[in-house]
């Protein structure tokens, strides 16, 4: 669609003899044609009504081989594209580019850091803490798709007030994953009823800082089992991750002694009443009552606020993008680093924020507390759904292509919404196998599969010239994907890509049930296989940026 944009916007520039922005909408109906050019912006310049120089344009406008008529309503002017000319360039630029279709190869020869996830290593990571992941693998596969030289990176909070309650909690024993949580939840309720049990936390963790041989061995048990079932958890979801990057590096190193002497000579360091280091931040008008940033305990043992500016500022400097995903509650602790890098001439990386995915309760989920829902408990439940769906239409399917369904059905509910939008979760329409959902795209898909499966061979046609409307729709939704890849990725916004794909199945059904594929026409049948096979080649390009798998069949 772009070298149509293009044409259209040189051809107003031309018609008005001056050199103005131009800029095309899509109307809200195809009745009214493929863009449009709303004239208000023109007025000023021109010195005439919006509804005059509509006029004036599109009497100067002719009819070629992309313009196929223009029509006035009041201030607009619509255009409707040649038909022909569409399909034509459509399928051969899909057809020769195949899975590099979309791309704008934007990130070439540049280099992307993205770190997601970052979940603390105190239990089995909840459906709301796989938001970030989803949501950062996704963004992962745009910066790839693009061209980037990609990096992911998992921030392990492991000498954190979690870890060492789980090592108190453990009783100097080694925990299993599937006991983190129960031991996690104990531990806080414990603490909540006798106080003094705090103090024990605090006392593990100065004996850590100061480098107690065994607090440190405690403390990496824990860890490690923890890490362990997390990334098999995750890398069965299709998430995988470069590198693991451990918080107590920069306590080793001493780089967060490094970080508070370079912020103490800003002059903004001091120490509040309970003697714990405290960075003033008041002049960037942060929106909170205390524009205090805490950097150590009161004991001088450093907080997790410190090793992150240490790590932030080692990304910093190994890529030429470096992005962060961080969950809404979140914001003001990134605008308070932010403001205290720049305090000391360092850059920050971009950040991308996501909403909370919430129990229908209405409640955030909170792994202190025991409300979560698991992520190992919904992908072992959906899976066993996929595979009471694939027997009940009565086909034969490997595990490997129900847990293709049952993994993208949970990926898909929670990135077809917009991620700054909260996630009211609802277990049976996460794993709902009927409208808006993954498998209705991977059905789709396994649908055309079986169309071409029909025909040993044929021959590529791009071009017909007795077309239907469905067949029209299918090529112009197709033609849309790298406008709609370029949008997603500049907005770091991978709900374009999953509403995309809905609309682009339901015009492969649309154009199923109204066009006859496998038919007498050569001529015909071979353009049909040929917009068949585009499809597919668009469809899982799309669906490679949600992290989802089209079966063969279904």
């Amino acid at each position: 669609m772009q070298e149509f944009k293009d044409h259209i916007i040189k051809e107003i520039k031309k018609s008005i003899g001056i050199d103005s922005q131009i800029t095309l909408e899509i109307p809200p109906s195809k009745e009214l044609g493929d863009f449009s050019f709303p004239c208000f912006t023109l007025a000023k310049d021109l010195k005439k009504s919006p509804i005059e120089i509509a006029l004036d344009i599109s009497k100067k406008i002719t009819k070629n081989d992309f313009i196929e008529r223009v029509e006035v309503k009041g201030p607009y002017i619509n255009f409707f594209i040649n038909k022909l000319k569409l399909i034509e360039l459509t399928l051969k630029k899909i057809l020769k580019e195949k899975d590099k279709f979309g791309s704008h190869n934007l990130g070439k020869k540049t280099k992307a850091l993205i770190e997601h996830t970052s979940i603390n290593p105190n239990a089995s990571p909840h459906v709301g803490r796989s938001r970030n992941a989803i949501i950062g693998d996704s963004i992962t596969r745009l910066l790839k798709f693009e061209n980037y030289k990609t990096e992911v990176h998992y921030f392990v909070n492991d000498v954190g007030k979690q870890i060492a309650m789980l090592v108190l909690a453990s009783k100097n024993k080694s925990p299993t994953f599937s006991q983190l949580l129960s031991l996690y939840v104990k531990i806080n309720k414990q603490i909540e009823k006798n106080p003094k049990l705090e103090k024990e936390v605090f006392d593990l963790l100065n004996k850590l800082e100061k480098g107690d041989k065994k607090t440190k061995t405690l403390f990496k048990r824990v860890v490690e089992v923890c890490v362990r079932g997390q990334k098999k958890i995750l890398e069965d979801f299709g998430i995988k991750y470069d590198f693991f990057d451990y918080e107590s590096k920069y306590l080793w190193n001493k780089e967060t002694n490094k970080v508070i002497l370079r912020l103490e000579k800003t002059g903004n360091v001091s120490k509040d009443e309970e003697g714990r280091k405290i960075l003033d931040l008041t002049k960037f008008n942060l929106p909170t009552k205390t524009p205090v940033l805490v950097l150590t305990r009161s004991d001088n043992t450093s907080l997790y606020v410190l090793r992150d500016f240490a790590y932030t500022m080692e990304k910093m400097k190994r890529s030429d993008r470096n992005i962060v995903v961080l969950g809404e509650d979140q914001k003001l602790y990134f605008q308070q680093l932010k403001s205290a890098l720049s305090l000391i001439d360092e850059k920050f990386p971009e950040v991308i924020h996501y909403s909370f995915i919430l129990l229908e309760s209405g409640k955030k989920m909170s792994t202190r507390k025991g409300d979560v829902v698991l992520l190992e408990d919904l992908m072992k439940e959906s899976l066993d759904k996929a595979k009471k769906e694939i027997k009940k239409r009565k086909n034969k399917a490997s595990d490997n292509i129900a847990k293709m369904i049952a993994y993208a059905a949970i990926k898909f509910s929670i990135l077809k919404n917009s991620s700054d939008k909260n996630i009211l979760f609802n277990l049976d329409n996460a794993l709902s196998f009927e409208g808006d959902s993954a498998p209705y795209i991977q059905y789709t898909y396994a649908r055309s599969n079986s169309i071409l499966k029909k025909v040993k061979s044929f021959n590529l046609k791009t071009r017909y010239n007795n077309i239907l409307e469905e067949e029209f729709q299918l090529i112009k939704k197709m033609s849309e994907f790298p406008d709609i890849e370029e949008q997603a990725f500049k907005n770091y916004q991978p709900h374009i890509i999953a509403n995309y794909c809905l609309e682009l199945a339901q015009s492969l059904n649309e154009f199923y049930h109204k066009c006859k594929v496998i038919q007498e026409d050569k001529d015909l049948m071979n353009f049909r296989l040929t917009v068949i096979k585009s499809y597919q080649q668009v469809i899982k390009n799309a669906t490679y940026l949600l992290g989802i798998d089209l079966p063969s069949k279904m």
